[in-house]
């Protein structure tokens, strides 16, 4: 029996809110497992300070160990922006000690704050770090532009994130609720989603949005309040399992306005559920969200937009229907887990073909 090429994965916690997170969830049991010997490092799980650092010295250490005694043939690691980036920066370096060949998954989307306006000295870092991973998985043609800046295009393999598909859910009753997934900020455009909500409602008096992550709850509750739109808000915190299937169930449109994004997985999720998508053009979501089959796209900011597609879908039964139907056949054709690990193998066998 021929010995299975030996993956070293560095993941975050299980329980970790965010796309990173989400997007490993659907290796774990997966095809993957079945081809590659998987071993799985967590580098990150949520929680304060002194929670995180414990962590990452944790998954230093264990990696360490990993490299020593099970010498696995690749280290595929998942990264970020921000505090992430300087996470990954031991993993790197005791890769390239280890002359073990490194897949950097970059699933952040600030690129400006990382690298283009960032210090002399800080854009030095980012070079001399990256230049020693083999590859880099990017998740959109948009992205693999902007990161040629500093990457080599042929270094890096665009591989979109993935949806699992729910058939069969009954959509012929609109609920007029509205549903936002993920992390509540500024960049995501929650602020936002309290302004189009107050225009909405003037048209679809019985319209619920459902804002549902973690973040700045409190700040956006309070501009709902300050707004007089409150009891149009739901802030059912971070959901996953059935909390979050039930949402998807009951909603009728997807809203996400933010400013700036990769591939979000929170519009795949939804688009896997047969919501049609309200966005905006940037990052990869213009890849999944095609104007005016399964959902609208405007600029980011573009509160009277915003208000026109949300009310269109909300009001229309039969747009809603076939919009959330195209939905689910983008995702069966082109985002399927299935075709995602594909992809990733064909990174792997190149690496270590190399």
């Amino acid at each position: 029996m021929q010995k299975k090429t030996k993956v070293c994965m560095i993941v975050q916690n299980k329980m970790v809110k965010g796309g990173i997170a989400a997007v490993v969830s659907g290796y774990y049991g997966s095809k993957l497992e079945q081809d590659y010997d998987m071993i799985y490092v967590e580098s990150y799980k949520d929680g304060g300070k002194l929670t995180k650092l414990f962590k990452g010295i944790c998954g230093y250490f264990h990696f360490a160990k990993v490299l020593l005694v099970d010498r696995p043939d690749i280290v595929h690691m998942h990264s970020s922006f921000g505090p992430s980036f300087y996470r990954s920066l031991p993993f790197i370096y005791m890769s390239s000690w280890a002359k073990k060949s490194m897949i950097n998954h970059i699933h952040g989307s600030e690129f400006d704050k990382l690298y283009t306006n960032a210090s002399e000295r800080k854009k030095k870092l980012v070079r001399k770090a990256w230049s020693k991973c083999a590859r880099f998985i990017v998740l959109s043609e948009s992205w693999k532009e902007r990161f040629s800046e500093v990457i080599p295009t042929e270094k890096m393999t665009v591989i979109e994130n993935y949806s699992i598909v729910k058939d069969g859910i009954d959509r012929s009753q609109c609920n007029n609720q509205v549903l936002f997934l993920g992390a509540i900020n500024q960049m995501k455009g929650c602020y936002d989603i309290v302004d189009v909500t107050k225009r909405v409602a003037e048209v679809v008096p019985g319209i619920k949005m459902v804002v549902a992550g973690a973040g700045e709850i409190e700040q956006v509750k309070s501009k709902s309040i300050a707004a007089g739109v409150s009891e149009h808000f739901a802030f059912p915190g971070w959901v996953r399992g059935e909390h979050k299937e039930k949402l998807l169930k009951e909603s009728d449109v997807f809203f996400l306005p933010s400013y700036t994004e990769g591939m979000p997985m929170s519009v795949l999720d939804a688009m896997g559920y047969g919501l049609p998508i309200v966005s905006t053009n940037v990052g990869g979501i213009p890849r999944i969200v095609h104007e005016g089959e399964n959902g609208f796209l405007r600029e980011p900011g573009d509160m009277t937009g915003f208000t026109e597609k949300i009310i269109q879908i909300l009001t229309d039964d039969t747009m809603r229907k076939n919009m959330g139907k195209q939905s689910l056949e983008i995702v069966k054709i082109r985002y399927s887990l299935e075709k995602h690990i594909e992809e990733i193998e064909k990174v792997y066998e190149g690496v270590i073909c190399k």
